[in-house]
């Protein structure tokens, strides 16, 4: 049974807010903030370490698959069910995204579905950015995952959604994505070298599973009942939907009552 067959499509509304992958220009004022960013991230020991060991082979497998390593943007796609976070390449905004590698989330809390308060241990599903890079984290390495955005703000608890969601290492979650401290350098070597080199926001987006058929199988079967779910996953299954035709993402759009709209 396909888990959405029994639901009528949802109309799209009015948009409630727009959010874009942002790249900085020329100006004085962003220059001078990506030299402030880089001058501290690589004053940092763990950051040092991390390019230092990740660097020179990360540019070597971008050059293998034809890809630029300081002149790219990343798209991110994580999904729960499989541990597994992939990470996307493209070379300029016209070009469509290249699998670059699948890494490893050694940990998951909660169970699938959206985050919706506080202390609910739950991993957010949705469409995000990797928006901070923290090298002095409690985790060793980690970069700030934008929940709650503008939907999570309309549809989960008004006064306590929860929030500080990280992807980091150590290996350790009550809510997070964590990764061996292995991977989280290599990881965090790859993405801050983005952020320096113009990509100011880098997409990520959190899916259950991959809304394949074996995907769509499984949620049909062990959620069938959980409604609410079964409408935000065909809600978010759209992004998913258009990547997969296209290799390209859409810039993140949403109505007035939380919904994304494509």
């Amino acid at each position: 049974m396909n888990v959405f067959s029994f639901l009528k499509p949802l109309k799209a509304l009015c948009l409630g807010a727009i959010l874009t992958i942002a790249t900085v220009h020329s100006g004085n004022a962003q220059v001078t903030d990506v030299n402030t960013l880089k001058s501290y991230q690589l004053s940092m020991p763990r950051v040092t370490a991390a390019v230092a060991k990740y660097d020179a082979k990360l540019k070597s497998e971008f050059k293998q698959k034809g890809l630029n390593y300081t002149n790219s943007s990343l798209y991110i796609r994580s999904f729960k069910s499989q541990n597994e976070m992939e990470v996307w390449v493209r070379n300029n905004d016209a070009d469509t995204f290249t699998l670059f590698k699948t890494y490893k989330i050694c940990a998951l809390s909660g169970v699938l579905g959206p985050k919706r308060v506080e202390g609910d241990r739950q991993v957010p599903e949705g469409l995000y950015f990797i928006t901070d890079f923290n090298p002095k984290s409690d985790f060793h390495l980690s970069m700030f995952v934008s929940y709650p955005n503008y939907s999570d703000k309309l549809l989960s608890d008004q006064v306590k959604p929860g929030g500080d969601i990280y992807i980091h290492g150590k290996c350790f979650t009550v809510g997070c994505m964590p990764m061996t401290d292995e991977v989280i350098e290599e990881l965090y070597a790859l993405c801050l070298n983005s952020r320096l080199n113009g990509q100011t926001n880098i997409p990520i987006h959190i899916f259950p599973t991959r809304f394949d058929k074996a995907g769509l199988n499984f949620l049909g079967r062990e959620y069938k009942h959980e409604v609410d779910k079964q409408k935000f996953w065909v809600n978010i299954k759209s992004a998913y939907d258009y990547f997969e035709r296209t290799r390209m993402i859409l810039p993140v759009m949403y109505d007035e009552k939380g919904k994304y709209v494509f």
